[in-house]
């Protein structure tokens, strides 16, 4: 009876696992034998890895990744991608993320660019860092709508917050005034406060033109540049390389 009581109020306490697990201990006479100590410890280990897996599964929803399955540990490290293990390996322990600086990941289209940003972002997610993966058109297009509803304010502070963004697609063409405008406002917000990843297929000297206004370009570049590890991809399409027909 005291058990059915017990368990009771643990689900009440939303500590589901540790109930389950309370219910198994008194069903199994194994555990008997081990101390008061011993027994609790088991059930909060228990209660705590559900907490922390829940709580992974959570950031790696909300992150919105174009590729779940990616994860540095799975990077192939052709000769001719020139890509540096050891650099990868030190970024890959998210000190990056601790110390507010950003990475830009450069290359051709196919090369891995995506997959790479979203293999660190997964990471990310493994240390508990809060990530958020979005296309660049994207995010233009969610603030140009923020403008028009009212509700721009609450959509940057979303975007200040997120300790890792990754923007994909990074500069694929000209921006109008407006979206340079908004990418300052962004990366004025995360300058110094978190890190950002950029992916783009436009080396960083051609990224000024895209942005239009020379003092804009000027403001949002030494946001990004300066603060910036950097990769560049590169080799044949991986696309190529696994016989993946380029995408029309």
């Amino acid at each position: 009876m005291l058990n059915n009581v017990t368990t009771s109020k643990l689900r009440d306490m939303k500590m589901t696992v540790m109930a389950e697990a309370f219910e198994k201990q008194a069903m199994d006479g194994n555990f008997a034998t081990m101390t008061f100590e011993e027994r609790l410890g088991l059930l909060v280990d228990a209660e705590w890895l559900s907490r922390k897996n829940n709580r992974l599964n959570r950031l790696i929803r909300n992150a919105g990744f174009s590729n779940h399955e990616a994860c540095l540990e799975d990077i192939e490290y052709h000769a001719d991608r020139e890509l540096d293990r050891d650099f990868i390996t030190r970024l890959g322990t998210c000190n990056y993320i601790k110390e507010c600086r950003n990475i830009i990941l450069l290359g051709a289209s196919g090369g891995g660019k995506s997959w790479l940003a979203n293999a660190f972002g997964m990471t990310a997610c493994r240390n508990y860092f809060t990530v958020k993966y979005v296309r660049l058109p994207d995010l233009l297009g969610e603030l140009a709508m923020a403008h028009v509803t009212g509700t721009y304010a609450k959509v940057m502070k979303q975007y200040k917050q997120v300790q890792l963004l990754i923007l994909d697609e990074w500069l694929l063409y000209p921006l109008k005034e407006s979206e340079s405008r908004d990418l300052l406002e962004i990366t004025e917000r995360r300058h110094k406060q978190s890190s950002t990843i950029f992916c783009s297929q436009f080396d960083v000297g051609g990224w000024h033109k895209k942005l239009g206004e020379d003092a804009l370009s000027d403001a949002v570049l030494d946001r990004i540049v300066h603060d910036s590890y950097k990769i560049v991809i590169k080799g044949d399409s991986m696309r190529k390389r696994k016989g993946i027909p380029d995408e029309v």
